[in-house]
């Protein structure tokens, strides 16, 4: 029996009246909406014309907020935001799940199962992904997982190590499926991290309490189109007024979600220094237009062009500290999103060898299974091999993260090896299954262009 109809009911965001929360609840009680919904059987029958299209524009078209919604100014200014303690450590190299960790995973799994992959070769014909997807991704509290606990979100420690094992778990189903569902996330994880009181107070509500309206769509914008693109050294710029505010000028590319997006957290070059800021949708000087990549496009990837953005002093993440302005929060962001796309890589690259590794075994030539061959054996056992050591660096990292500790190497080495192997494991999966990998009847042509991404894309997403 599947565990989507084996879980039970619960409160707001999924979480039974009374009880602790923790992700473990977040996201088992609230599986058992969308098990109880139509979604399954809607995604199921839902022709591509009926879903959400992402309309790509020439010309580029205002941003818009979708549900109008305002963000009212809160908290004390000038006061340091909520942060998250570090995980404790037993002083052991153990990189194994623990049981609460594990539960999450297979709870995700099962979403990234169920509803991800059906919806996903329509979700990437159409460049977006379905509305009711998205809903019940929000049903299960994905946009709230590294949200400080005191803050309504459901972090009691940091969560990097859940964060990746929720970023590999939906990329199984699809990884540009699960750049959608996490987007959101990954601003409200940025101002969880960063924030001052005032701009945690401001714009989480939004996010832990969401209003009809929902959580609102929200993107993290760090990519840029330009030769040699050194994502540490922006071209978009931030320029002070006399005000004390400032002015932005820019284009940032393949921003996921943009068309819909209420709330960005962008990069800039700040007197020479990259920073953060918060901008919202309704910002006059504001346009974009849709960006279609070869890869990820269920993510639709969106290109946001800033002309003179005029933006308050306390737009900046983390205004009044230090970290804000020296470069050291945006680097860390760099970091921590290069980190989110080593677990997406995992995640599709696992799904790559699922799907091929019976296919070799049933695939006949000259009268035996095409895996007997010594060539094609050992071309499965080095994508294993690979996709094991892609796994192992990126938890390391990810453990690293979570209890606080300096992981820029372990990060660094980690992007290397899943940009580099992932991108070799998709190759080797479209050349194991032959004329059918080139075609669009089988997923593995759809991973192979998604695990491109991984050495190419920053921001979008954050553990």
């Amino acid at each position: 029996m599947s565990l989507l109809n084996s879980l039970k009911g619960g409160g707001r965001h999924g979480v039974p009246s009374g009880e602790s929360r923790d992700p473990i609840g977040y996201l088992v009680a609230g599986l058992n909406k969308v098990a109880q919904s139509e979604l399954l059987d809607r995604l199921g029958l839902r022709r591509q014309t009926e879903q959400a299209v992402f309309t790509t524009t020439s010309n580029g078209f205002k941003v818009m907020a979708a549900a109008g919604r305002q963000f009212a100014k809160a908290g004390k200014k000038g006061r340091p935001g909520v942060r998250v303690p570090g995980a404790g450590s037993s002083g052991q190299f153990d990189l194994t799940p623990t049981e609460d960790e594990q539960m999450l995973v297979d709870v995700v799994d099962d979403f990234a199962t169920e509803l991800l992959r059906p919806a996903a070769a329509a979700a990437d014909d159409s460049c977006g992904a379905p509305p009711e997807l998205l809903s019940a991704s929000l049903e299960i509290g994905l946009p709230i997982l590294g949200v400080p606990e005191a803050l309504g979100g459901i972090a009691e420690t940091r969560s990097a190590v859940a964060g990746t094992l929720v970023a590999e778990a939906l990329a199984r189903g699809d990884m540009g499926l699960a750049v959608s569902v996490l987007a959101p996330g990954a601003v409200a994880t940025a101002i969880g991290l960063w924030g001052t009181d005032e701009q945690q107070k401001t714009y989480l509500p939004a996010f832990t309490e969401p209003s009809d309206g929902g959580v609102p769509a929200a993107s993290l914008a760090l990519g840029e189109r330009a030769v040699l693109f050194d994502v540490l050294r922006p071209s978009t710029t931030a320029v002070r007024e006399g005000s004390g505010g400032y002015v932005l000028n820019g284009t940032k590319s393949l921003v996921a979600r943009g068309a819909e997006a209420e709330l960005f957290v962008v990069g800039a070059s700040l007197e020479g220094r990259p920073v953060l800021f918060i901008v919202e949708s309704r910002t006059p000087g504001l346009t974009i237009e849709g960006d279609p990549a070869m890869g990820v496009r269920a993510g639709g990837m969106t290109t946001l062009t800033l002309t003179d953005v005029r933006l308050r002093p306390d737009a900046l993440l983390g205004h009044g500290s230090p970290q804000s302005t020296d470069g050291s929060t945006y680097t860390e962001c760099v970091r921590f999103s290069r980190l989110a796309w080593c677990a997406l890589a995992v995640g599709t690259a696992q799904a790559v060898l699922d799907y091929v590794t019976p296919y070799v075994k049933e695939r006949q030539a000259f009268g035996e299974p095409i895996a007997h061959r010594q060539a094609v054996a050992f071309m499965v056992a080095d994508m294993a091999i690979e996709l094991q050591a892609m796994r192992l660096v990126t938890y390391k990292a990810a453990s690293l993260v979570a209890r606080g500790q300096d992981a820029a190497r372990e990060i660094a080495l980690a992007r290397r090896l899943c940009a580099d192997k992932g991108m070799k494991i998709g190759l080797d999966g479209v050349q194991l299954l032959g004329g059918h990998g080139f075609v669009k009847e089988h997923p593995v042509e759809r991973w192979y262009r998604d695990l491109r991404a991984v050495g190419i894309m920053e921001g979008a997403v954050l553990v």
